[in-house]
């Protein structure tokens, strides 16, 4: 690398531009909610079926959180379940060769 270089003004690669986060939520109070990238459609598959009712996810841990039927908090937010099992994402503008980010 030369000395205007330095590993963090390295442009990212493009393939992992493309790659949605590890961690993501809907819920714009929660510290990994990012409106930019959910704008571009994040699609999820949770134990091979794709899934339209996540409210938060972890590829790493391996987790997804769904609402827990129409049950309220004493806030008046839905309630959720954390399910545990395999979970991918990609991002939906990408069309069908998207690359996917999994465990």
């Amino acid at each position: 690398m030369s000395e205007e270089q330095t590993p963090e003004t390295t442009p990212a690669t493009p393939a992992a531009a493309d790659v949605p986060p590890d961690h993501l939520a809907i819920d714009p109070r929660s510290p990994h909610f990012d409106g930019e990238k959910l704008q571009r459609g994040v699609g999820i598959r949770f134990k091979g079926r794709e899934r339209r009712d996540i409210e938060e996810y972890c590829i790493s841990e391996g987790w997804v959180r769904v609402q827990a039927g129409k049950a309220m908090d004493r806030k008046g937010r839905p309630l959720t379940i954390k399910l545990k099992g395999e979970v991918e994402a990609w991002y939906e503008d990408l069309g069908e060769n998207a690359p996917l980010a999994k465990a």
